[in-house]
């Protein structure tokens, strides 16, 4: 994977139709505590699970996972 979670993620900050991921994008870029330069998911995933608010259900970070590995593949 030659991107990082975070840099993957941001291509969605600015989608014209607001979906869950778009969220967690604008939500993520505002973070400034969010581990930026990671690709690794359970470092990210513990980040999110103990330290942020913003993200209603873990499942949408799971499918934002899931769309960064088919596509940094």
């Amino acid at each position: 994977m030659s991107k990082s979670f975070y840099h993957y993620l941001v291509n969605y900050r600015h989608a014209i139709i607001k979906t869950e991921i778009s969220r967690f994008a604008n939500a993520a870029y505002e973070d400034h505590s969010f581990p930026k330069q990671s690709k690794n998911y359970h470092e990210i995933s513990n980040y999110l699970e103990l330290n942020v608010h913003y993200l209603p259900s873990m499942t949408i970070f799971d499918e934002a996972w899931d769309l960064y590995v088919r596509d940094e593949q």
